[in-house]
Parts: C-alpha cells; structure tokens; sequence
C-alpha cells in the first residue's frame, strides 16, 4: 500500500548522530522520502548508462536503492559521485569483484547496488546495532534485508508508525513503485545505519 489509512506520527527522536546532523536535513530526507511514493514507478533494474555525477536513470523506472538516491539527492547529496569516490579509492573494501566480477568501478550502476550502499553507509554513516525492537529504529534510519531467493532490498525509515504495532514505517520499492507501509520486520535485517553529511546551506 502507498499510504495507510491509520497512522500515528512518530516524533522525531535524537541520538548523537542527531547533534550532528540537524532536525531539519532529517526531516526533509523523510520527507523526500515519503514523497517518492507519489511517484509512478516501474521497477526496472537493468544497466543503463548515465550521467555523472547527479545522474539518474530515467525518472519513470527504479530499483529499491534509486528511491535511496533519489531521497537523498532532494537534500543536494549525490550517492553517485560520493560511492564513486569512495570505491576508486578503495575497491577492495567494495564487493564489486567478489559478487559481480568487476575489476573497476562503474558510476553508471555502483551506487544502485545494495551491498555497495552497504558498504559505503558502513564506512561514512554509523552503523546501528540490529535488533526487533521498534524503538531503535529513528526517523532517516536506513535499513537493508535479505529478501527470498538471497535477493538484498534496502528501505528508509519515515516518521510515522503503525497504530496497531507501533513498528516505524519505511518507505521501498520492492518491485511495484515506491510504497510506504509496514515491512522493518517482514523479512530479516542485514543492515542498519545512519547517514548524513554535512550540508552547506
């Protein structure tokens, strides 16, 4: 479902990743993100060639980690170009070689590949403890699972829970446009973590 019918606003909470990224590029990253499920998407996966940086594949198609992209780069803060840098400096600290065979990075597709943006929020973000308890999950959170068929899907933690579990919302496309709905404890977490960097504004 894109939207419940039910919901209860969730405030907004603040750790020490909070002092230092502000309420307000927080709340606009969950804003960006909810935003995205007004959008008609098909879910589209296959390579294409792109701009760099800020480039995007055509906005009428995406993938889980283009709605990552997509959110963040509202704020100003290109995906592409920072997991670009990032793995031409380090690639061997990326899984590129070891899952899909690449011998260099590629900035038409690095950045939309769960196990890269894994690796990227895990050495640049902070990397949050998994467990099932609703209450560790704050607004802004991204969030990665291994979905069946050892297929990883990635989604971004909104501020508003569900009434009856009380469980945060994340939005995702998992293959039927970007949606909203109650999925942090359908399928098993294999990443939780916390990203925001400095923005100029």
């Amino acid at each position: 479902m894109r939207f419940l019918t039910a919901v209860t606003a969730l405030p907004i909470l603040f750790s020490s990743y909070f002092v230092q990224a502000s309420n307000q590029h927080i709340t606009e990253l969950v804003n960006a993100a909810k935003s995205r499920t007004l959008v008609q998407i098909t879910y589209d996966g296959s390579y294409r060639r792109i701009s760099y940086p800020m480039g995007d594949v055509p906005a009428h198609i995406g993938v889980c980690t283009d709605v990552i992209i997509r959110s963040y780069r509202q704020l100003g803060i290109d995906l592409q170009q920072q997991v670009h840098e990032d793995i031409s400096a380090h690639f061997d600290s990326y899984p590129s070689n070891r899952i899909w065979g690449m011998k260099k990075p590629d900035s038409n597709i690095d950045h939309r590949r769960v196990p890269n943006l894994q690796t990227f929020f895990t050495r640049h973000g902070e990397q949050q403890a998994i467990s099932n308890q609703p209450e560790d999950y704050l607004p802004g959170d991204i969030v990665t699972w291994m979905l069946p068929g050892n297929l990883p899907h990635i989604g971004i933690v909104v501020d508003i829970k569900d009434p009856e579990t009380q469980t945060p919302l994340v939005v995702h496309n998992i293959g039927q446009g970007p949606e909203m709905d109650n999925s942090l404890f359908r399928f098993p977490i294999t990443g939780h973590y916390r990203y925001m960097p400095d923005i100029n504004i």
